[in-house]
């Protein structure tokens, strides 16, 4: 009788977990880094990266395949690393995620906080690798277009170019169909181009990737509002499916008095504008901090990136106010590995000035006399969900430019979605079965339009799983993942 022969894969190192330390690249001193829009970090050693690999472990159960939405394969480019296969490794990052680039340097990386070295040492530096791996493929002219053997016939309008739209429109481009892109901007990349600035994501690696596109045959179309220049039901008429990826672009608002007052701006009025500018154009009437008091109401990331957009404005003071309260420094107990952890997170624009500050509400605006904001009236509230104010707590700080970063709710009904008159949810999001499908035949929805606002690496995964069930919709069949 044979016996079976039991093989052990063991990723990275087998004691690199124990040997090494985790170690990241070091970002640029702020005094430099405030005066320009470059990515904050500096050059990471090749080999060091190498050595980050091998602290992947042979855990049995690779957790951060479940943290990561796009299901990347890990364990496995963390060993190529490690062994220097570095065009092995890009062809395993690319067969789940169509932009690492854009994950390995905007994502907040929920493979790591699930990561199982992650239980009791600092978690492997998945997303630094991920990032090295795909910068070290295009140095090399390893990632070229991919233009499919043959054509379906079949056309397909993709509604949106941020990153769900992208990735959905590479994948249904590279099963045949004949893919158009249709963006209401004057530029490709949604919240890409115009929402995350570009000392966290250079513009460069959002263009790089639309050439590759282009030259696989996807089409864009700019300028081109579906719903407002473009009625959508032409789309209907003209594609054999549509999927709309437009995001969630109904921003939440502070409904309190003085909220008219000039110089009270939502986030998504101010971070274009810069983005605009650092590309070279003219804005008449720009949004600027310079020389002005700041107050970004809103702690999350598009604060933050409020935040840092005023350090390079030169603003005269900034203070970046939070309704809920202050996390923990580590993790909490209420989220345990392998959530996604509760705890105090730094960003670059933090290290780089300002005063943070928790548990504050705001209850009115006052202005000059002139219609401009001067002041905000605020006070201490409780923890959630009353938030109830604490009394004698009541103060005012001087501001003579509001940012409110305070979320988004949504899709914009007006225009498109009107005039599909496709279901939304409870949510007021589009309402889609499993198979992404609104309630209109042939109408897909994916990314933060269909499950609101959310990351870039939910994006991506959404627009690859819409593709697979645009493609069947089709094709009655689909390879695509």
């Amino acid at each position: 009788m044979a016996c079976r022969r039991k093989v052990r894969w063991f990723v990275g190192k087998v004691t690199g977990f124990k040997e090494y330390t985790r170690e990241l690249p070091v970002r640029r001193p702020v005094a430099e880094r405030i005066h320009d829009y470059f990515e904050v970090y500096q050059p990471f050693p090749e080999e060091k990266v190498r050595v980050q690999g091998a602290r992947c472990m042979d855990c049995g159960i690779p957790f951060c395949h479940t943290g990561c939405p796009v299901n990347n394969i890990i364990p496995d480019w963390n060993d190529h690393v490690y062994r220097d296969r570095w065009k092995e490794a890009i062809r395993v990052l690319h067969s789940t995620n169509n932009f690492p680039e854009f994950t390995g340097r905007i994502c907040p990386a929920p493979c790591e906080a699930s990561c199982v070295l992650g239980i009791n040492e600092p978690p492997v530096t998945i997303k630094l690798i991920e990032k090295t791996i795909v910068d070290r493929a295009w140095e090399e002219g390893w990632i070229g277009p991919e233009p499919p053997e043959t054509r379906t016939g079949k056309r397909v309008a993709v509604v949106g170019s941020g990153p769900s739209g992208l990735a959905a429109a590479q994948q249904l481009n590279r099963a045949g169909h004949d893919v158009i892109l249709f963006e209401k901007n004057d530029r490709i990349g949604g919240l890409l181009r115009y929402g995350i600035p570009d000392f966290k994501l250079e513009k460069r690696v959002v263009d790089r990737r639309l050439d590759q596109m282009m030259a696989e045959g996807v089409r864009f179309e700019t300028n081109a509002h579906v719903g407002g220049n473009i009625p959508a039901q032409d789309l209907r008429k003209e594609y054999d499916a549509l999927l709309l990826t437009g995001g969630a672009e109904a921003p939440r608002d502070l409904p309190v008095p003085g909220r008219d007052l000039k110089g009270v701006y939502f986030a998504m009025q101010f971070l274009p504008q810069q983005n605009k500018v650092v590309a070279g154009d003219a804005v008449p009437e720009q949004i600027l901090a310079t020389g002005k008091n700041v107050v970004i109401i809103g702690g999350g990331d598009t604060g933050a990136d409020c935040l840092g957009t005023c350090h390079r404005h030169q603003a005269k003071s900034i203070h970046q106010f939070e309704i809920m309260p202050m996390p923990p420094p580590d993790r909490h107990s209420s989220t345990p590995w392998p959530l996604w952890p509760l705890m105090l997170r730094t960003e670059s624009a933090h290290e780089e000035g300002g005063k943070r500050d928790w548990a504050i509400n705001t209850v009115k605006f006052t202005g000059d006399g002139n219609g401009n904001v001067k002041q905000l009236h605020c006070l201490r509230v409780g923890p959630p969900p009353k938030f109830e104010a604490l009394p004698g707590t009541e103060f005012i700080i001087e501001a003579d430019l509001v940012l409110l970063a305070l979320g988004f709710l949504g899709p914009v009904k007006q225009g498109m979605i009107e005039q599909l008159g496709v279901n939304l949810d409870a949510r007021s999001n589009i309402a889609t079965g499993a198979d992404y499908m609104s309630s209109v035949p042939g109408v897909f929805a994916a990314g933060d339009m269909r499950r609101g606002q959310s990351l870039v690496v939910w994006a991506i995964s959404e627009g690859r799983k819409a593709a697979a069930s645009v493609d069947k919709y089709l094709m009655g069949s689909s390879t695509l993942q």
